[in-house]
């Protein structure tokens, strides 16, 4: 099996594996029991944890609020703004190729009196295809406007939002800005002060962290920004999100982020590399081939991410002639829904392309034998269904 999934999840590096395996059986105490050893030694290793994944977004520790992953830390940051009794109105702005675990609250909201606005992005096949001009956020922007969610990486077609020039608009209007930040943290540089984000979702297990373990952060400074708690309990990151702390996660996520923030040029451009290794190999061996999404430009799109659209080819039959490949033919965490994917309909493409395209996602342990392999693979799958056809 060649894995080329890498934004649905990622393996965990052993390195994150040899940091987390004491606190299952030698240092299991709960991070809250701190009348005690083994409690305190928890509770300093979660410290110790907060405070470098703190480090490695410009962020303050006590601005890191540790959640069960991403989609928690979405439900978090958007219903606890909104549901805030003293929130600046009901208006909430957000963009139509974000993630179902953004989309899916603002829906909810949506049902319940708040006014959401979602905005479109550049079509395809416009070389910044899913890019958001932040030109229509500051168009979309009101008196009541309380909130704005924009992803900075897309986890479909990798594009990269202006995320810095976006948060400056909002900022400008006393907007707060969340950002899910899943699929970057850790292979682009995130900078939450540069980028002007108050709110910032991100998990472990897409940066060859655990899974069940994730983060928001939470902007204490200028401005202070304050939610309503989602899960009630015991009180626990001081008061915004309840339940005992996952502390050997916890101690994987951070050595994870460390590991990713140390490699990250190297990586970054190694992985860009393959990638376009592997869109020429397809390109020049298979007519009728579309790239989904922006143009292979660093500043534009992640470095491993590659979504092509084969003409004249379903793209579940073609998953279904690769069982040697674990790709992905739309949204991961959207697998339950037939339907194509939103995100390629979002700019434009038809449904027949979206149902033909696949989404690659390289990663830390692919190498450039298994993308020439990849290539062979494709191609004759790709090949043999068409000729059927």
């Amino acid at each position: 099996m060649i894995y080329l999934d890498n934004h649905a999840t990622t393996r965990v590096d052993p390195r994150v594996v040899d940091a987390m395996l004491p606190f299952f059986t030698e240092k299991y105490g709960n991070s809250g029991s701190v009348t005690h050893a083994l409690g305190e030694t928890a509770h300093d290793a979660v410290e110790a944890a907060r405070n470098s994944i703190a480090r490695g977004i410009n962020a303050e520790p006590n601005e890191i609020v540790f959640t069960s992953g991403a989609t928690e830390s979405n439900n978090l940051a958007i219903c606890g703004v909104a549901q805030r009794p003293r929130r600046r109105g009901n208006h909430l702005v957000s963009v139509q190729t974000e993630h179902h675990a953004v989309l899916g609250p603002l829906q909810k909201l949506s049902k319940r009196d708040y006014d959401v606005t979602l905005l479109p992005v550049e079509p395809h096949p416009s070389e910044s295809a899913g890019c958001l001009d932040p030109q229509r956020v500051a168009d979309a922007l009101r008196d009541d406007t309380a909130l704005v969610s924009v992803m900075l990486a897309n986890n479909e077609i990798g594009v990269i939002q202006p995320l810095a020039e976006i948060g400056a608009l909002c900022r400008k209007h006393g907007v707060l800005l969340h950002c899910d930040a899943t699929q970057a943290v850790g292979k682009i540089p995130v900078d939450v002060d540069h980028l002007n984000i108050d709110l910032m979702s991100f998990t472990a297990h897409k940066m060859y962290g655990p899974k069940g373990v994730g983060a928001l952060f939470v902007r204490r400074r200028n401005p202070t920004v304050r939610l309503d708690a989602q899960i009630l309990g015991g009180g626990q990151e001081a008061g915004r999100r309840s339940g005992t702390l996952n502390t050997p996660g916890i101690v994987g996520f951070a050595r994870a982020l460390q590991l990713c923030l140390a490699e990250l040029p190297a990586e970054a451009e190694r992985q860009a590399k393959l990638r376009n290794h592997l869109w020429t190999g397809l390109n020049e061996s298979l007519p009728n081939l579309e790239l989904c999404g922006p143009q292979l430009e660093e500043s534009v799109r992640l470095p491993g991410n590659l979504n092509v659209s084969f003409g004249n080819v379903d793209g579940e039959a073609l998953l279904l002639n690769m069982p040697q490949l674990a790709v992905s033919s739309g949204a991961t965490c959207a697998s339950t829904d037939p339907g194509p994917s939103h995100v390629l309909l979002a700019l434009g493409m038809s449904e027949d392309q979206a149902r033909s395209s696949l989404r690659f996602g390289l990663g830390r342990f692919n190498t450039a034998d298994e993308i020439d392999q990849t290539i062979g693979i494709v191609v004759q799958a790709v090949e043999k269904l068409r000729h059927l056809t």
